[in-house]
């Protein structure tokens, strides 16, 4: 038991660089005082004591803002970063070296009696506010962007954005044993097929000779590009290019007008 306990202090110290002392750990992290208690209730939940399990993580749902049923089972190493609004359903199981911050929801889409909550793999990060739904499962070495909402199967070492969850297969996978925090590093994939089309229209465009249109503010009949002519007639409205793809993932602000 004080193995356990002293792992989940260096378990805190490893991916939390506020944490400065295991004493200061011990004493104010509601996080880790969530999961000693899940230990406690599930322990009851186990041997037929259901009542007092659920009870048990009632109160700790009260002192510390993290609702863990006590029939989910845990592995070792689960660390939960400030706590608040953790809600992990009754049939989630959670692996090794998993981290959750404030806001995740491991919930269920079902009101059918059985398997209904997440598995979620090991060593997997899941974001500030997303929420992983149904009995689906969450691949080993895998990121969950924050609030994002996750509703299919995620295979392992895979990176998970969006709502719902789009799913991006890493190009190399993450093989250290460190949990992979960058939640910087994110695939904007909504973004980068709208480029991909603007690139595809654009040659389209310039192979053509169309790409021109009037400014979406300027007078006209409704006809054609906006007066039915089409620029260098001698027209004298505005008339600019038609959006570009993004450079680097900004877009030009002229492009639209602004």
């Amino acid at each position: 038991m004080f193995k356990t306990l002293r792992n989940d202090l260096q378990v805190v110290l490893e991916r939390d660089p506020a944490a400065r002392s295991r004493f200061e750990v011990a004493l104010n992290y509601p996080g880790l005082h969530a999961v000693w208690n899940h230990r406690a209730a599930h322990w009851f939940w186990q041997h037929g004591f259901k009542l007092l399990g659920r009870m048990l993580s009632q109160i700790s749902r009260f002192f510390t803002g993290v609702e863990i049923h006590p029939g989910a089972t845990i592995g070792h190493g689960l660390f939960i970063d400030h706590g608040m609004g953790v809600v992990i359903g009754e049939t989630a199981e959670i692996g090794d070296n998993v981290t959750l911050y404030h806001g995740v929801t491991l919930g269920g889409v079902s009101t059918e009696k059985g398997k209904r909550h997440p598995t979620i793999g090991e060593n997997v990060v899941i974001g500030a506010g997303a929420k992983v739904l149904g009995a689906i499962t969450v691949g080993a070495g895998s990121r969950i962007g924050a609030n994002s909402v996750v509703v299919k199967p995620v295979p392992a070492n895979s990176v998970v954005v969006g709502v719902p969850g789009q799913v991006v297969v890493r190009s190399k996978s993450h093989t250290t044993e460190k949990s992979d925090l960058h939640h910087d590093r994110l695939p904007d994939t909504l973004g980068t097929a709208m480029a991909s089309v603007m690139q595809r229209l654009e040659l389209i465009e310039n192979t053509l000779n169309v790409h021109m249109t009037v400014h979406p503010g300027s007078r006209g009949n409704g006809n054609g590009n906006g007066n039915g002519h089409y620029p260098g007639d001698g027209d004298d409205e505005e008339v600019i290019l038609a959006p570009h793809a993004p450079d680097h993932g900004r877009w030009r602000g002229e492009d639209f007008a602004i």
